[in-house]
């Protein structure tokens, strides 16, 4: 390094962020034998008190000055307590092989899969069956949903910060044994409410002699399994937080800075694919009966309303394969042979500004610790504005994911079924596409940080044009009786009932859709009065309906004489959905191309030892401004494009059964390049604000640590480690 004269009097230390690059410590500072008449000069050969060794028990860092064993006394000495992969004095040579960062990411990716198998794949698919065996309204199971945020949001500060200097491993096979448990709770219920019993058919057809059903006010002891859905939920809240904070900041220290991106990018796109894996497994589960256990035989298909299916067969599966990954994890050293060599390799690239405090070696060590930390990550405006523009896409995707299969299901006309596959088939493997190329191109290319976020900058602006495709993909609705279109030209629109159907006494709250000869869909068999059915022809026919008229245009067919109605929705004359769904799949992979630049940019835009607590504030604030209101907005703006509601006896608004296909479009949109702009913005202000250190000043990560207050031999050992 140049630059560094001599010894200089720390009592004209500059308070600046550069300042411990270019300090030299005085002979008085630190118990080591330095001639202050002959101080080292550049080009001269180091003296051998000053040259720094590398001992291999423990690794020590070629640059790491001499004296910091006085300073940070035996943490120094095991800050990279490398060793082998067992137990205690129990160390197999077959374990040794996994040892690597690939060993440990390949465990790391079990977990991620069956934790995103898990908390979105599951959970979500098993929600509707839930709902009607304990009887559950459709908001308490939306609490259900967010107690996973609730746990990770109030553990994820903590648990990054106090795991930052822990065995972090074993962080994650205590992550695996809070999976696990959580899994193993939320079927607890299956096993203590008994047998289901599911009651005799309801009659879909219109029976003039039915007795109208009066409004009741139930309620039923099945509710308090609520409370242990939300504690199973908790438990799997807590085991996601090590994951995703604690395990990334491991794979980060373990490999080189240009293979971060790329192992980081392979975690993520696992806990991606785990939602896929979680629903393919949860629809051929249901398609067991409930009471599978039980061995009894039924009398009832999978297309009858009453089925319901194994939901609790997936988390029982889910919880032995949590558990066996609690072995591998607990065997696996504090550091991975390597990892100071490979730090020693690294130079620091943590934003420069005036405003942020440099610490010592030995801050974090305690809690009282704890604000000081988040105070200084909170003054890193680089790292802000990453974290919030990753809040804002988390909001729009997290709402995607939620809402994508609705709003497929109503412009295309498709099945709720039809509807969620091709959703999972454009949102996971798009999601999981971007994250892998976007780690591998950061990787290829060895981007610097600035260059990652202006990466990130421009997927992010890629995204943002392709979001217009919803403007493209809106649809007219289809004819609807009693909605959009009349009964033979009696009712009026916005009311279901008609002088044809008035005295089948039928309910509103049984959407039940049928399309007609006619080509019109109505509510349900009932309020086409229809009176007959066939249940054996798959779709099942309707015959003697009063309030379907055949047009004299339409031309006659063998299957037009054969039934007046079938069951399903009319089908769609909107031929947009794969134009759609191609520019929509592309939007994603550049949405999720964005995903691992920016995390690798947070862990090289603070400092080296506040990166695990750096993710914890992004997975925290990524929640609270994120995931956590995203649904509820997208909820709260769907509805607003609502032109029927499920309206029970007693007069209480449920779900929304039709909506105004072209309001919804271009509210999506709305919301959609609204976050979109968000994230560009902060992206954006983050390429503008951030400060690399200065050229040739480069510091190895353990270096970042030198306190002002202070002073040490870097500058001169930094050459002499070189030379050496």
């Amino acid at each position: 390094m140049k630059g560094c004269k001599g010894i200089e009097n720390p009592a004209f230390v500059a308070s600046s962020p550069y300042s411990p690059r270019r300090l030299c410590p005085s002979s008085s500072s630190v118990e080591v034998s330095v001639s202050s008449t002959n101080p080292l000069r550049e080009g001269s050969p180091p003296q051998e008190p000053q040259e720094p060794q590398k001992s291999p028990e423990p690794p020590l860092s070629s640059v790491t000055p001499p004296g910091s064993q006085e300073r940070s006394g035996p943490e120094s000495l095991s800050e990279y307590e490398e060793g082998p992969c067992g137990w205690g004095n129990f160390q197999p040579q077959c374990l040794q092989c996994c040892n690597t960062p690939q060993g440990f990411l390949f465990h790391y990716c079990l977990l991620a899969l069956t934790q995103g198998m898990v908390v979105n794949g599951l959970v979500n698919i098993s929600i509707s069956t839930i709902e009607k065996r304990y009887e559950l309204k459709s908001s308490l199971t939306g609490l259900i949903s967010s107690s996973y945020d609730i746990a990770f949001c109030l553990l994820s500060l903590f648990v990054s910060f106090i795991g930052e200097r822990g065995h972090q491993p074993r962080w994650l096979a205590f992550a695996s044994f809070m999976i696990g448990l959580g899994a193993l709770v939320y079927s607890l219920p299956k096993f203590f409410s008994g047998k289901y019993q599911f009651g005799s058919l309801f009659e879909d057809t219109c029976l003039t002699a039915k007795n109208k059903t009066s409004c009741t006010a139930s309620s039923s002891s099945l509710f308090y399994y609520l409370y242990v859905f939300i504690l199973g939920q908790l438990l799997l809240g807590t085991g996601g937080t090590p994951l995703y904070t604690l395990g990334t900041a491991f794979i980060d220290d373990s490999v080189p800075t240009h293979k971060s991106s790329l192992y980081i990018g392979i975690g993520y796109s696992m806990s991606i694919l785990g939602p896929a894996v979680g629903y393919v497994l949860g629809g051929q589960l249901l398609a067991m009966y409930i009471d599978v256990d039980l061995g009894q035989s039924i009398d009832i298909a999978e297309d009858d309303p009453r089925w319901l299916g194994a939901w609790w067969i997936g988390f029982l599966m889910s919880w032995i394969f949590a558990w066996s990954l609690i072995i591998p994890f607990s065997c696996f050293p504090k550091h991975l042979p390597g990892t100071a060599e490979i730090q020693d390799g690294k130079t620091s690239q943590i934003h420069q500004s005036n405003s942020l405090q440099h610490t010592d070696g030995n801050f974090g060590q305690s809690f009282k610790d704890f604000p000081a930390a988040l105070k200084n990550l909170m003054r890193n405006t680089v790292f802000m504005c990453l974290v919030l523009s990753t809040c804002s896409e988390a909001l729009v995707t997290t709402g995607f994911a939620t809402f994508l299969p609705k709003f497929i299901e109503n412009q295309f006309g498709l099945s709720s079924s039809s509807a969620a596959t091709l959703a999972g088939t454009v949102l996971i493997p798009g999601a999981a596409l971007g994250q892998i190329l976007g780690g591998i191109l950061v990787s290829k290319f060895k981007m610097t940080c600035k260059n990652i976020m202006k990466f990130a900058l421009l997927t992010s602006i890629t995204a943002l044009a392709l979001t217009f495709v919803f403007v493209y993909a809106n649809c007219e609705n289809e004819p609807f009786a009693g909605v959009s279109e009349s009964y033979n030209g009696t009712g009026e629109l916005g009311n279901l009932t008609a002088p044809c159907n008035a005295n089948c006494n039928c309910l509103r709250s049984y959407y039940y859709p049928i399309c007609g000869g006619n080509g019109i869909q109505y509510f349900s068999p009932c309020y086409a009065g229809c009176t007959n059915s066939v249940s054996k022809r798959h779709p099942k026919v309707y015959y003697n309906c009063s309030c379907i008229e055949r047009k004299t245009e339409v031309t006659p067919t063998p299957s037009s004489f054969s039934f007046e109605a079938q069951a399903g929705k009319c089908s769609s004359q909107c031929k947009n959905l794969p134009v759609f769904l191609g520019i929509f799949f592309a939007a994603i992979v550049f949405t999720f191309m964005a995903g691992t630049p920016i995390t690798v940019s947070i862990l090289r835009c603070v400092n080296q030892k506040q990166r695990s607590l750096a993710l914890g504030i992004q997975c925290m604030l990524l929640r609270l401004l994120g995931t956590i209101p995203g649904p509820i907005i997208f909820g709260i703006t769907i509805d607003s494009t609502c032109v029927l509601w499920d309206i029970n006896e007693c007069g209480i608004k449920g779900a929304c059964w039709i909506y105004n296909n072209i309001k919804m479009a271009y509210m999506l949109v709305a919301i959609s390049v609204t976050c979109k702009i968000i994230t560009v913005f902060f992206n954006g202000l983050a390429v503008f604000l951030y400060k690399p250190p200065p050229l040739g000043t480069d510091v190895p990560f353990q270096n970042q640590n030198s306190v002002v207050t202070s002073v040490s031999l870097e500058c001169d050992l930094s050459k002499a480690g070189h030379d050496g």
